[in-house]
């Protein structure tokens, strides 16, 4: 997920790792993830701010990202992407996704999720998604029974090229979820919540998806 367009090869076997961080990313805890474990993207999740202090917040954490070869993408704000030297965004639902995503491509990654049905994922693929998210919390913090996201994703990649992402809510959910068929795992509160460390739990990760990997 370097650049716009570089995917996970359809039928591929392998998953990766996509970092979700949280919204006081501390730039710190980003490199020893990273450090342990390789991802092809960070998700950046950003606190309520004016423009000119999250352009300032990104560019401070954007060289830590890039220069592990993941792709940086912004939580929202596909108008920060360019001015910030992010690597595209992350846009919840459909409509948000189909009012951005020409100020995005093809230059920029724009992936889509907040996917309720099957019907509006069909439509992000349609519109041009980079990449389709199942799985993620809503604002409130609730999300689907990890049976239906299992499902959506197996459905998804045993029907469409368009990678998919699964979000595992803990590291025990990692493996099914590769197993599903997800071109990438998104992983963020088990990763910088879990007591041994942020960088102990990104070994962990990557260790659960190893079986899956090609040499």
């Amino acid at each position: 997920m370097a650049s716009r367009g570089h995917t996970t090869e359809p039928g591929h076997p392998g998953s990766r790792l996509y970092l979700v961080s949280p919204e006081t990313a501390d730039p710190a805890g980003l490199v020893a993830a990273l450090g342990a474990a390789a991802a092809a993207a960070v998700l950046l999740r950003l606190p309520a701010s004016d423009d000119r202090t999250l352009i300032n917040h990104i560019k401070a954490l954007a060289g830590s990202v890039q220069d592990t070869g993941s792709a940086l993408l912004l939580d929202g704000h596909p108008d920060l992407v360019a001015r910030a030297g992010a690597d595209g965004a992350h846009l919840t639902g459909i409509e948000v996704f189909t009012a951005a995503k020409a100020a995005l491509q093809p230059e920029r990654i724009a992936g889509c999720g907040g996917l309720t049905t099957r019907h509006d994922a069909m439509l992000a693929g349609e519109a041009g998604a980079d990449y389709v998210l199942f799985g993620e919390p809503d604002r409130a913090g609730s999300r689907p029974a990890f049976d239906v996201v299992l499902d959506r994703v197996a459905w998804w990649a045993e029907v469409f090229e368009i990678p998919c992402v699964g979000f595992a809510a803990t590291l025990e959910e990692i493996d099914r979820l590769a197993a599903a068929g997800a071109d990438f795992v998104a992983v963020g509160d088990c990763i910088f919540g879990d007591a041994r460390g942020a960088a102990a739990a990104m070994a962990d990760a990557a260790q659960r998806l190893a079986p899956q990997a090609v040499a």
